[in-house]
């Protein structure tokens, strides 16, 4: 199967590589030559151009940033690659850029997939994503394939734009949860408590989640964790800020009420715009630990 790849940065780029690694016939193609020279020694074949990389595939995945750049995209490469092609957006973007990238692609006579993606680089790297699919049901049937060559779990969602959806109402839950685990962790420590106590009786308790169990902020108290390596990123906090802002927006559209995931999100822009953007999201703990309460 051919496959046009564009986007080869840190989650397109191994994402691109698994596939070429299981027998794909993988072109890619990004903005950035230190990113295409990377994926031509992982077996991808470098293309000139987006345009280019699309021209005899049967499938055409992206990875790119946000809605606009998707969009400026789908509108340079609908039209020079065959009719019938399978676009699978797995950019995080805003629901409504997913929603109008689809109904561009039907308007091209093309099968569409909005499919973000879950586990970060590491995931990326290890092939065991989650990817979270909007569309209809032969576009997901034609690319479980694909994206189980490239992860371990494939959630059909919805319609156009669902996949988007549940990826943002899913990390607006994550930042939350960070948030909360972490103020206990300052909590306890300022009352004496130490946080090795405090993970031994939350995780077995009503206060356990993944945020805690998997991911904790605390280095040496649970499994291994970006707070185990100084909190270099496995999902950085301009990537939760983009998250938060997304559902944000979303819910103002929506005419919902989330005022937990609108403190988040300002607790986020907050520490991102005080130097945390390019850490783990799990440092927020190093933010709040000298926060004073007001």
């Amino acid at each position: 199967m051919k496959i046009a790849f564009i986007g080869l940065g840190n989650m397109g780029g191994p994402m691109a590589a698994n596939l070429a690694a299981k027998g794909f016939a993988v072109t890619g193609f990004d903005i950035v030559a230190a990113n295409l020279d990377r994926a031509t020694a992982q077996g991808i074949a470098a293309a000139k151009s987006a345009e280019h990389a699309v021209k005899n595939a049967e499938v055409v995945i992206t990875m790119v940033p946000a809605g606009q750049h998707v969009l400026d995209l789908y509108r340079a490469i609908l039209q020079p690659a065959p009719r019938g092609t399978l676009f699978i957006d797995c950019s995080t973007i805003d629901v409504a850029s997913a929603r109008e990238a689809h109904r561009m692609a039907k308007a091209a006579a093309m099968q569409s997939l909005d499919a973000p993606v879950s586990g970060g680089t590491a995931g990326a790297a290890a092939a065991t994503l989650t990817f979270m699919a909007g569309g209809v049901p032969q576009a997901f049937e034609r690319a479980s394939p694909i994206l189980s060559a490239m992860g371990k779990r494939i959630v059909h969602c919805g319609d156009a734009g669902a996949g988007q959806a549940a990826k943002i109402c899913n990390n607006m839950i994550l930042g939350i949860s960070m948030i909360a685990v972490s103020e206990a962790f300052v909590l306890a420590d300022k009352l004496g408590l130490e946080a090795k106590a405090l993970y031994d009786v939350a995780s077995a308790a009503s206060g356990q989640c993944w945020s805690l169990t998997s991911y904790c902020p605390v280095p040496g108290v649970g499994p291994v964790s970006p707070a185990d390596n100084d909190y270099k990123p496995g999902f950085a906090t301009a990537l939760m800020l983009k998250d938060l802002a997304l559902a944000q927006q979303a819910a103002a559209e929506a005419g919902a009420a989330t005022p937990l995931g609108q403190h988040a999100e300002e607790i986020y822009r907050s520490f991102s715009e005080r130097g945390g953007a390019g850490e783990d999201f799990s440092a927020i703990i190093r933010y709040l630990g000298t926060a004073k309460r007001e």
